[in-house]
């Protein structure tokens, strides 16, 4: 019987020696994985299985990669990282559009792919783990429940978080009305230093504003600190 506290791992590629390569580097290295050819078998295998974390190859046969993403996305908070062939910024700002927690252009190293996913994984598992069950952060009539991980409106609607986004969101929450850079908004909210260059962190605040803010265009949570990087200008209570 498989041990069901070892983290299982999705990988969805329609390149069998990519899947069969990951499948081997990944077990070898403690990880429960199963692998798909593209959407349909994904489906199939996540009504069967509890996945921790999907690997999803953004060009598939049939229904492509951010069209899945973007469908996981809006029934769940599962983790993606995103492969692809392609490495223009503009392929991987649409994948962290669509919802992907990380994103690595082929060729890549698996270490490097192994190293993503236990970043990701301890962003998921450690955060309810340290936070007391019930606590909560609240500002400007929101809720963020930390223990359950959910994000309610001032109309007590539940707004659907990305892992990203959440790992965002609390990392603003925590830290609110102090100046934070992109690099330490990407240490504090996914556990890596920043590449050079990397633009996720602002991918990921226009896509909380969307979701937070009146009006995403004149924002008044997620403030802009021209050459400093963003502030929480809310007020935060439990």
């Amino acid at each position: 019987m498989a041990d069901q506290t070892v983290p299982h791992i999705l990988v969805v590629d329609d390149d069998r020696e990519i899947r069969d390569l990951l499948n081997r580097f990944l077990v070898k290295h403690g990880l429960r994985v199963s692998t798909a050819r593209d959407g349909v078998e994904m489906s199939r295998i996540l009504d069967g299985a509890a996945i921790d974390l999907v690997v999803l190859d953004l060009m598939l046969p049939g229904e492509d990669g951010l069209s899945l993403c973007r469908k996981l996305r809006s029934t769940t908070s599962l983790p993606v990282i995103m492969l692809t062939a392609m490495g223009e910024d503009t392929d991987r700002i649409v994948g962290l559009e669509m919802g992907a927690d990380d994103y690595l252009p082929k060729p890549f190293n698996p270490r490097e792919l192994l190293a993503r996913i236990k970043a990701v994984l301890r962003r998921v598992q450690s955060l309810p783990a340290t936070s007391p069950k019930g606590d909560t952060a609240k500002f400007d009539g929101w809720t963020l429940d930390l223990g359950s991980r959910r994000l309610t409106s001032p109309q007590g609607e539940e707004v659907e978080l990305s892992t990203g986004e959440y790992d965002l969101l609390l990392a603003f929450a925590t830290h609110p009305r102090r100046v934070l850079s992109r690099d330490q908004l990407l240490d504090l909210a996914r556990g890596r230093t920043a590449a050079p260059f990397d633009r996720s962190v602002d991918i990921q605040v226009m896509r909380l504003r969307r979701k937070i803010e009146a009006d995403p265009k004149e924002p008044r949570l997620i403030k802009t600190v021209r050459g400093g990087g963003y502030m929480f200008a809310a007020e935060v209570t439990n």
